[in-house]
C-alpha cells in the first residue's frame, strides 16, 4: 500500500497477536493501538473507512467509526459462519456494506436479513498473475521423477506435527520425489532437524512453481488447500492439533468440513485426515488413490473446475472498489 502512495500511520504488524495467551500478554498494547486508531480517525475525518479482514481489531473500529458518522465498508468477512455467529448483529449495525469472497457467505448473511456483495476470491488474481520462475527441476537440481508436494503449514508447532507423518510414507512411493514447500519465516535448520537423513528437498519462495509441476500434494488445512485446488493438483487435507484444543474447537466451530474447498463445494471433494485419522497408513492409502486411481483423480479435478467457476472470476479488489465508488455516489 505504501508503494502506491498510501500514508501508513500504523503498520498491522504492530497490531496482530495470535492465540489466547499472546492476546492476554499484549492486551495493554492492543488497547493502546485501538485508542490510537480512534484518535487518528477523529483527526483525519475520512468520508469512509475500508476495513480489511482482521475481525478482532476491525469490528471494534467499525463500531467506533459508525458512532461518529463515518461510512464503514468491510472487505473479506470475518468467519462468522464458522463461529460467533452473534457477531452478525454488530456487523449489521456498524458496517454499511460488506464485501465477501466466498460464495456461500452471501446466503449465510441473507439468513440474517443482511445483503452483502460477493466479489470473488482474490486468490484467483494472485495465482493468475504469478509467473513461473523457469524450469523447476533444472533450477533445483532435481531428477525427472513424479513430484509430491508437501505443504506442512507455516508455524513451527504444526510443521513439527504434520511433516514427520507426511515424510513417513516416502518409502511407499520410491518412484516419486517428495518436495517441501517451506514457509519463508521458518529456517532451513528447523526443517533439516525434522528431515534427518531422508532424501527430501526443501524449496523456499517457490510454492506456486512447485504446485505447477506436482502430481499430488499433502496439505495442512488452511488457505494452501484452496491454492492447491486452484492449481488443479489432487490433494489430501491433513490436520492434527492438541487434543484438548481440538475438542474445544469442535464445540465452538459450526462447520461440516475443515478445508475451504469442501466448504465452498459443500461436499467432500477432498479427503480430510483429521486428528486420529491422520496416520501414515491412511495418508499412504489416499495418496495411492490420487496417483493411481484415474476415476478418483479425475472426479477431484472436475470438482476443482467447478470450484473455480463458483469463486466468481478475477478482479475481486477492483469489483469491491467499484462498488464502494457507486455506493458513495448515491
Amino acid at each position: 500500500m505504501k508503494a502506491h502512495g498510501v500514508d501508513l500511520v500504523k503498520h498491522y504488524r504492530e497490531l496482530a497477536f495470535m492465540g489466547f495467551i499472546e492476546v492476554i500478554a499484549n492486551l495493554k498494547t492492543i488497547l493502546e493501538n485501538i485508542e490510537f486508531c480512534k484518535k487518528d480517525l477523529i483527526k483525519f475525518k475520512p468520508d469512509a473507512l475500508i476495513l480489511v479482514d482482521y475481525p478482532g481489531f476491525n469490528l471494534r473500529i467499525a463500531k467506533f467509526a459508525h458512532s461518529i458518522g463515518i461510512t464503514v465498508f468491510y472487505y473479506i468477512s470475518p468467519q462468522v459462519w464458522a463461529w460467533k455467529q452473534s457477531r452478525v448483529h454488530a456487523i449489521k449495525k456498524n458496517v454499511d456494506r460488506m464485501f465477501v469472497i466466498l460464495p456461500f457467505e452471501k446466503d449465510f448473511y441473507k439468513k440474517f436479513d443482511y445483503d452483502v456483495a460477493f466479489v470473488g476470491h482474490p486468490l484467483l488474481d494472485v495465482i493468475g498473475e504469478e509467473e513461473s520462475n523457469g524450469n523447476f527441476l533444472l533450477k533445483n537440481n532435481l531428477p525427472d521423477k513424479q513430484i509430491i508436494a508437501l505443504l506442512p503449514g507455516s508455524r513451527k508447532q504444526e510443521i513439527a506435527t504434520m511433516l514427520p507423518v507426511m515424510m513417513g510414507i516416502q518409502k511407499d512411493f520410491n518412484e516419486c520425489q517428495f518436495i517441501i514447500g517451506a514457509a519463508p519465516s521458518i529456517s532451513e535448520d528447523f526443517y533439516n532437524s525434522l528431515i534427518g537423513d531422508k532424501n527430501i528437498k526443501i524449496v523456499y519462495n517457490q510454492s506456486y512453481d512447485l504446485l505447477r509441476v506436482a502430481q499430488a500434494a499433502l496439505v495442512t488445512s488452511g488457505t494452501a488447500t484452496l491454492e492447491t485446488a486452484l492449481f488443479e493438483v489432487p490433494e489430501v487435507v491433513c490436520y492434527k492439533g492438541n487434543t484438548l484444543s481440538y475438542q474445544i474447537a469442535r464445540q465452538l466451530v459450526k462447520v461440516k468440513y475443515i478445508s475451504l474447498v469442501n466448504l465452498i463445494l459443500d461436499h467432500p471433494a477432498l479427503k480430510e485426515l483429521i486428528q486420529s485419522d491422520f496416520t501414515k497408513e491412511n495418508l499412504s492409502a489416499e495418496l495411492k488413490k490420487l496417483l493411481y486411481d484415474p476415476s478418483y483423480r479425475n472426479d477431484m479435478l472436475d470438482s476443482f473446475k467447478k470450484l473455480k467457476k463458483m469463486l466468481g472470476g478475477k478482479g475481486a479488489a477492483e469489483k469491491t472498489a467499484l462498488e464502494i465508488f457507486h455506493y458513495l455516489r448515491k
